[in-house]
């Protein structure tokens, strides 16, 4: 109980934040009670050990007027998120009259009462209940009260490895050959990140109440959208909205639920949670954001949910939960095409590989590694470690791969021997050098995969 009621404190501590904000600078720069303040007061009234953050000394002040690239010692990146983006190719192309919605010429519900400023069309819609979205941040207008990231400024790996602990975990992104890491101990108190891996406009997208970690290109029409957080929720999954027309998203589906463009479906990108070992040891090149992106926030690490992943109920949510699996465990959600299905986290724990098929179409799971928990330890680098579950594509040559684990994070196939990395890079064998194709895959808690996609498809 005592856990549930820091995470309720928590939610009302950055909603009076939030409600108090003139703008996303203002509330990130905010002198008001942090999550983490909440949770030394706990301890000193309960006579607990309180978990303190370590100092880390104040970032170096980065000028971000400008696009920076990588050239010779430079260690910082900021994308040109003016473009020129490709927007002939890739994203979705969305045709409104083409996708059956609710349209209601005069609706009018508790939303569209409060939400007044908002200017939504709240006449299309893909969601029969308005009162589903009526959790969450309690004010006129909520949007952007949880500051989204829109100038992120990226770090090599060997700077980011002077703040990051090896088994913090992070949203692994991959565009056109490009991996980027995002730390969770970012994400968490941003949710999204507007971002661009050369002309393809990103948004990097994490729900801490579900645990959800998607990507999503965000282009719809050849238009290219800004997302921010609403303030809303559904199934306490992150409902997202677009600057250019208000729409209003689910994040977990990545679907348009309310607005313009109600019914459409962004297109996701390869995402996985890993540790930041991982990320560094398979992509040494790679990019992982920087906490100077948010201007007025110096350091990161705590948890403002602490306590949440291994409490016994999910926060603002009211639907039924099947409890082969715990409400708050882990999944690896795999969704290919229209099939689904679920694996979960104690299964790949005690085989820590898969091999299966979803629809006839062939995958590999992968389970390993010192992942730690973000949502659980008051700080995140000292938190549960977990492990990564990875859904990869197995086929190689036309060959399906069959794999075994060899017990120390490393797997090999049986038809090559090849040994391979958790993140389905060979690295020795026949097949070094060779990258596994991507499977959609997401680890959100059991609730949410649940809420959104169902309980038949759970393969315990």
């Amino acid at each position: 109980m005592k856990r549930l009621i820091s995470v309720m404190l928590t939610v009302g501590l950055i909603a009076t934040a939030c409600s108090s904000s003139e703008d996303s600078d203002a509330v990130a720069a905010s002198d008001a009670p942090t999550a983490a303040d909440a949770e030394v007061a706990e301890g000193e009234s309960s006579g607990d050990e309180v978990q303190t953050a370590p100092e880390q000394d104040e970032p170096e002040v980065v000028d971000d007027s400008a696009p920076r690239e990588i050239d010779g010692p430079k260690e910082t990146f900021s994308p040109p998120l003016d473009g020129p983006f490709n927007t002939a190719e890739g994203g979705i192309t969305f045709d409104a009259e083409a996708v059956e919605v609710i349209v209601e010429p005069n609706a009018q519900s508790a939303l569209t009462e409060r939400y007044t400023a908002w200017p939504t069309d709240w006449t299309r819609r893909t969601v029969e209940d308005w009162t589903e979205f009526l959790a969450g941040l309690q004010s006129s207008d909520p949007r952007d009260g949880i500051p989204p990231i829109d100038n992120p400024i990226f770090e090599t790996v060997s700077l980011a490895s002077e703040w990051l602990a090896p088994s913090e975990p992070g949203a692994l992104v991959q565009v056109n050959g490009e991996a980027r890491f995002y730390p969770l101990s970012i994400m968490t108190a941003h949710e999204i990140v507007n971002d661009a891996f050369g002309d393809v406009p990103v948004s990097v997208t994490f729900c801490p109440l579900c645990n959800t970690a998607l990507a999503f290109d965000r282009r719809v029409n050849g238009e290219v959208l800004d997302f921010g957080v609403s303030g809303l929720l559904r199934n306490s999954d992150l409902v997202m909205w677009d600057r250019q027309t208000t729409s209003l998203w689910q994040q977990i589906t990545g679907e348009g639920v309310i607005g313009q463009f109600a019914g459409a479906e962004l297109a996701p990108l390869p995402t996985s949670i890993v540790s930041f070992s991982q990320f560094a040891e398979n992509f040494p090149d790679g990019l992982s954001l920087a906490g100077e992106s948010a201007r007025g926030r110096s350091a990161y690490g705590s948890n403002p949910y602490r306590g949440y992943s291994s409490s016994a109920s999910p926060f603002l949510f009211n639907g039924q939960i099947d409890e082969r699996v715990p409400a708050l465990s882990r999944v690896v959600g795999v969704t290919e095409g229209d099939a689904i299905a679920a694996y979960s986290f104690e299964r790949l724990q005690a085989e820590s590989v898969v091999n299966d098929e979803v629809n006839g179409v062939p995958l590999v799971i992968f389970h390993g590694g010192l992942t730690n928990d973000a949502l659980d330890g008051g700080i995140i680098a000292a938190s549960q470690q977990i492990g990564s579950g990875i859904a990869l594509n197995p086929v190689v040559d036309g060959e399906t791969l069959i794999f075994v684990a060899n017990g120390d994070d490393t797997f090999t196939d049986e038809q090559t021997g090849s040994t391979w990395s958790i993140l389905g890079i060979a690295t020795s064998g026949e097949l070094a050098g060779t990258q596994l194709g991507s499977v959609e895959h997401r680890n959100e808690f059991w609730f949410a995969w649940q809420a959104f996609f169902g309980a038949d498809n759970l393969r315990t």
